[in-house]
């Protein structure tokens, strides 16, 4: 059995939690940084990421997550959380959590396309995830151990560093749990892996 968490500050908490359940995890909204400690796993929501940033600085919960990020255990951040576990960001000094060693630019679709949805091959996951993109980021560019899992008009937008996930769209918003059943199969590898060593 995996535990794994939602950080509860902002975003489509009930909606990631729901598409995390399946058999052999427990899913819990997390809302009290003493909550992280008996977790495997960890989501970051979507949101706005400023917003956001400045609820976990509020609740401090920052060194708490980047303590959990060094310990090793399986994160995924969605839009906002994809932001806030980039190294670099365009036009910034520097990232926030600084988890996933990519550069990441807000709001990249710009404007006009505020959000649309569109069909993405993932890989490891599915030929057909239906994406949805609200104001999304794009990944400008990844190091050199960072897997790059899905691109849209050849812009990155899904990436995995070894237990780390993040991609630009709120795969929460469909009915296709598949990206996060994706994720409930990182932690539990990691925690069978951990138990191992």
């Amino acid at each position: 059995m995996v535990k794994i968490g939602v950080l509860a500050l902002q975003g489509a908490v009930r909606e990631h939690v729901n598409s995390l359940q399946s058999p052999g995890a427990e899913v819990v909204a997390v809302k009290k940084i003493e909550q992280l400690e008996d977790l495997d796993g960890l989501v970051l929501p979507g949101g706005e990421s400023t917003t956001m940033r400045r609820l976990i600085d509020k609740y401090g919960f920052f060194e708490p997550l980047k303590d959990f990020a060094k310990a090793g255990k399986p994160m995924f951040g969605t839009c906002a959380g994809l932001i806030l576990m980039a190294k670099q960001l365009v036009g910034q000094n520097e990232g926030h959590l600084e988890i996933i060693d990519m550069e990441v630019e807000r709001n990249a679709f710009g404007r006009q396309r505020e959000s649309f949805e569109a069909e993405l091959m993932v890989k490891g996951i599915a030929e057909d995830i239906m994406a949805v993109f609200i104001r999304a980021p794009l990944i400008k560019s990844v190091g050199e151990d960072v897997e790059i899992l899905s691109k849209y008009n050849g812009e990155i937008v899904a990436v995995r560093q070894n237990q780390f996930l993040a991609c630009s769209f709120h795969p929460e918003l469909t009915t296709d749990a598949r990206f996060h059943q994706y994720f409930v199969e990182i932690v539990k590898e990691t925690k069978t892996k951990c138990l191992n060593v």
